[in-house]
């Protein structure tokens, strides 16, 4: 299965072919749409049929196992094997993921302490941060500071790296409490221009300007050392 999404996250329609659907899932040759995974939601989409009749698809996951990405469709239709299909992703919702998703990385170069943890909806974002006592998180100067990379409109782009050289960089893994793959041979890696270098499967906006203004909407206290910082779009 080609997973489209790490190419070229803007890609919005593709044609392909049905492998198989049953109770498990829907997988397809080719797919946009990216699986639960890193705190960002799976996609969203519509497929359609030859004969002009449609699934719609409500959730994209990651067989544990297999590694193969099922789609959940709606209803009881199953599609046999080898039927053409065009899939067609939902990109305003899918748009506003790696909007948030850029955002975060962004939160996390204005914060600088450990990440113990994330999640991201449509809407809103979140980061858990492993902040030390003598550490004080002021709403005002994250927001400002977010406000201010975004603005800046940096190039966020994307390169390979494998386990081996990722386990010589540590300090490019910000989060705590999920260690990336370094088994594998190919470890993608998320540059923000010259402020943030890690590993991440999300996908992203290409350029910081396109995150658009974001809101600190609350900090929450976690535990001793747990804050939550919550982020959101504002439009």
């Amino acid at each position: 299965m080609a997973e489209q999404f790490y190419q070229d996250a803007y890609q919005t329609c593709l044609s392909t072919r049905v492998l198989r659907h049953d109770d498990a899932g829907l997988a397809l040759e080719d797919t946009l749409c990216y699986p639960l995974g890193g705190g960002q939601p799976g996609d969203t989409a519509t497929l359609t049929a030859a004969d002009g009749s449609t699934l719609r698809i409500v959730d994209t996951r990651r067989d544990r196992e297999s590694r193969v990405i099922l789609h959940q469709t709606e209803g009881e239709a199953r599609l046999p094997p080898g039927t053409e299909v065009t899939l067609e992703l939902d990109w305003e919702r899918r748009y506003r993921h790696m909007r948030i998703h850029t955002g975060l990385h962004l939160l996390g170069v204005v914060i600088k302490t450990g990440v113990t943890g994330g999640n991201m909806t449509a809407e809103s974002g979140r980061l858990d941060f492993d902040v030390p006592e003598d550490m004080e998180l002021d709403k005002e100067h994250i927001e400002r500071e977010l406000n201010r990379l975004v603005a800046a409109d940096l190039p966020v782009t994307i390169s390979m790296t494998s386990g081996e050289a990722l386990k010589a960089q540590p300090e490019l893994i910000r989060t705590m409490s999920v260690t990336p793959p370094l088994h594998l041979p190919e470890i993608r890696l998320i540059e923000i221009a010259g402020v943030d270098l890690q590993p991440c499967g999300g996908t992203h906006v290409a350029r910081t300007g396109e995150v658009g203004r974001m809101r600190v909407k609350k900090i929450e206290n976690k535990g001793a050392r747990n804050k939550r910082v919550v982020v959101e779009l504002v439009d």
